[in-house]
């Protein structure tokens, strides 16, 4: 029979969540802010736009502040063990606010926003709202905070993708991302569920320690990890959960795109990371698990598939944003490598590889952004003869596009060079994994250099202006961009030396 708690119970609870609230301060920051942006809304419904995006853009810079704090914070877990702050969520904060503001900087130009959408009341908002969502993803420790952080992100996902309610292939975007989107995650919570049935805990410690001290149905437990990698593979894009991703990509306003393609997608290797790690049942050896739970294979196959069926597929592709979707689908393969080898270099190399990602495709779709405004068109045959006319976007999305590939001197070539020499240092069959790696990166030299030559070596069927203006807060993003995908190119240790210090949390779990 239930049983209220005692005075002394809930004395206790109480100094429990107020212990926890001072190290929860960028997420009730951030949660601030977002009602804010929602009064300045309904006050100032004049010239809202601008009002709404320097506040979302300050906003979010100021959150860098209390994110700061947290580095002295460190090892503590708080709300009765369901919430991390450590090393790995602390690098994870700073990456989706820096998508936020991107995000965000990337809005304010777009015309298709501007113009098209009935109204940015909520828009703003909702881009907070999904920064929450991802912050307690990569913080989450517990399986129910896990599912509802999870939801709080994909909600947000639904109403963005399809903010353009009067185009249809907006609307039609987000309602396949909404069905797809509850199929996973009813599969996924009825895998949590099973793992709850067989431990009689939601912490993933917790988890990991009892299936190994208490034993376990084999076949039960592989049935619950399948559906809970169709959650987690579901977000970060991964074959044979990406059916989603080019009609939603192509449907959803290029900025939101862009959002979905970096932060979301990152959101997820920040869950599969610490679950992959934490919660799996490790017995000793390196990539030895216990037995039905052969998590290893699994993510190979997905790797690999995603790998070959994204580069072959965008080979195809004549709309910019269907080709970065199944660009998005490969980057999932090989950001995928680098969790499989399980070591401190390969999971070093696939955070260092997520900055890298951030940089490059915002970037990439900045430039979409700015030539959609010019031209109306996101068709790739439509950039033919833009390189002499707009010369820092044109040398701006070659960049970009480089970095995409791997090539140097580029930071997207360190991040696949520390990936495939992870796999390297390994050996035996993670050596034909970096095959497939280096070669599926050689399919992507074609189609993503096709876009610098209709830009440079094409002429526009068109009549265009000798030279177009790409406007001066554009300009100035994109060039900032360039530069840093140049420069983490040349100089990448600050960055690959964070990326050591966000994993040091898992310790012994890497080999």
């Amino acid at each position: 029979m239930f049983e209220l708690p005692s005075g002394a119970e809930i004395q206790n609870i109480i100094a429990t969540l107020k212990s926890g609230a001072l190290h929860f301060l960028p997420e009730i920051y951030l949660s601030a802010l977002f009602l804010v942006l929602i009064l300045l809304d309904l006050i100032f419904r004049p010239k809202k736009h601008y009002l709404l995006s320097v506040t979302a853009l300050v906003g979010l810079a100021g959150s860098f502040y209390f994110i700061f704090r947290q580095h002295a914070m460190t090892g503590n877990e708080i709300f009765f063990g369901m919430y991390a702050i450590d090393e790995f969520s602390v690098f994870f904060k700073y990456f989706f606010v820096a998508s936020g503001m991107l995000t965000v900087m990337i809005s304010m130009p777009s015309l298709e926003l501007n113009t098209r959408a009935s109204g940015l009341g909520e828009y703003y908002s909702l881009i907070i709202g999904m920064v929450i969502g991802m912050v307690m993803m990569a913080s989450a420790t517990d399986l129910l905070m896990i599912f509802l952080s999870m939801e709080l992100v994909s909600l947000a996902a639904y109403v963005l993708t399809g903010y353009m309610k009067r185009e249809q292939r907006s609307t039609e975007a987000a309602l396949k991302y909404m069905i797809y989107g509850a199929v996973s995650s009813g599969l996924m919570i009825y895998g949590f569920s099973i793992i709850y049935g067989l431990t009689g805990s939601t912490n993933i410690s917790v988890i990991s320690q009892v299936l190994i001290d208490r034993g376990y149905d084999p076949l039960l437990l592989m049935i619950a990890s399948l559906m809970v990698l169709v959650g987690i593979g579901y977000k970060i894009g991964a074959v044979p959960f990406h059916f989603w991703s080019p009609d939603v990509y192509e449907g959803a306003p290029i900025p939101v795109t862009a959002f979905l393609s970096v932060a979301s997608k990152a959101a997820g290797f920040a869950l599969l990371i610490r679950y992959f790690y934490v919660a799996v049942p490790h017995i000793g050896a390196p990539g030895a698990f216990t037995p039905g739970m052969d998590w290893v294979t699994m993510l190979m196959i997905l790797s690999v598939a995603s790998m070959i069926y994204g580069n072959v597929v965008a080979l195809w592709q004549k709309n910019i944003k269907r080709l970065l979707a199944y660009s998005s689908i490969a980057h999932a393969g090989y950001l995928l490598l680098g969790i499989i080898v399980m070591d401190e270099l390969g999971t070093q190399a696939t955070l260092f590889y997520l900055v890298s990602y951030l940089l490059m495709n915002f970037g990439a779709f900045l430039v979409a952004v700015i030539i959609a405004n010019k031209t109306g068109s996101e068709n790739i045959d439509d950039y033919r003869g833009l390189g002499r006319r707009m010369p820092l976007t044109g040398a701006a999305m070659t960049v970009f596009l480089i970095s995409l590939v791997g090539l140097p001197p580029t930071v997207g070539f360190i991040g696949k060079l520390m990936i495939f020499s992870a796999l390297l240092a390994k050996g035996s069959v993670f050596i034909w994994l970096a095959l497939i790696g280096i070669l599926t990166s050689v399919i992507s030299l074609y189609y993503y250099m096709l876009i610098p030559l209709n830009m440079y070596l094409r002429e526009s069927k068109q009549p265009l202006p000798d030279t177009i203006s790409s406007g001066f807060l554009p300009g100035i993003v994109t060039a900032g961009l360039m530069i840093l995908t140049l420069y983490f190119g040349i100089f990448f240790t600050p960055l690959s030396d964070f990326a050591r210090y966000a994993i040091t949390v898992f310790g012994n779990q890497l080999y």
